[in-house]
């Protein structure tokens, strides 16, 4: 397996007047070419907050305090902001769990595909782009793609917005995708068409995270898993350890609370 991206020790805290919350303490992982992990866990567990930290989209009062980012030979921990701009969409890209919060409302829909494959496939023309972006929407279920385009996010149903929010994942075709709850809140016709995505872009040679609830896809698609329990790494292994020779009895919960 060649390994993409390695997560160290990587620590978030988030800081108040009185206490400090530690997100994310001493969590690591390792994404490889063309397989999936799953990061799983309860509500406040620090999955989102894990990704958001790998993605260096921390704001304060948070502070990503210690560990290491390592991508292509690069521990992004280091990189400057302007440089870790062209690194996200490029090379690393997430689907965001809450997408109407993601998504500026007063930038058209094709504006913001632009800026999420502002590095994909510079030489072709705009309307060859607009056109592929057209192809993305259907894809993940957006009739009228050309409507779509441009309609600013304010317009779209949460729904919608979650469909653009995917298709801006996927249409760089970075080496890492981090999926949080990418099909949630979605028809199970849509929810079929975009794992299918995934699956074809895990085929291709990418490496995905996928935080998830859904025991289902993870047993049809993952090939890891990591849990995910107070910030900290409670357990990992392959989907088979995890799910029938469970180790940690907040894993063992877990899948019974979510089965």
């Amino acid at each position: 397996m060649i390994k993409i991206l390695e997560v160290k020790d990587l620590k978030t805290y988030f800081y108040s007047k009185d206490s400090v919350v530690k997100a994310v303490d001493g969590v690591s992982l390792c994404a490889y070419a063309g397989r999936i992990t799953a990061l799983i866990g309860g509500s406040g567990s620090g999955k989102s907050v894990m990704s958001r930290s790998i993605m260096g989209l921390i704001d304060e009062p948070g502070k990503i305090v210690g560990g290491e980012v390592w991508l292509n030979g690069r521990d992004l921990r280091t990189l400057p902001e302007k440089q870790m701009r062209k690194v996200r969409g490029k090379e690393i890209a997430m689907i965001f769990q809450e997408p109407t919060a993601a998504m500026n409302p007063v930038i058209k829909v094709k504006n913001h595909l632009f800026e999420a494959a502002r590095f994909y496939e510079r030489q072709k023309a705009k309307a060859e782009r607009l056109a592929d972006f057209q192809d993305v929407l259907q894809r993940v279920g957006l009739r009228n793609p050309d409507q779509i385009l441009e309609a600013y996010p304010f317009e779209l149903s949460g729904g919608m917005c979650q469909r653009v929010m995917v298709a801006m994942g996927i249409i760089a075709n970075a080496n890492v995708l981090i999926a949080d709850e990418p099909t949630s809140s979605l028809d199970l016709t849509t929810q079929a068409s975009i794992l299918e995505e995934l699956l074809q872009l895990r085929d291709s040679g990418m490496a995905i995270i996928l935080i998830t609830h859904d025991l289902g896809v993870i047993a049809k698609m993952c090939d890891r898993v990591l849990v995910m329990y107070g910030g900290k790494v409670a357990e990992k292994g392959t989907v088979d350890e995890i799910f029938y020779e469970t180790a940690h009895p907040y894993t063992a919960d877990l899948i019974k609370s979510i089965a």
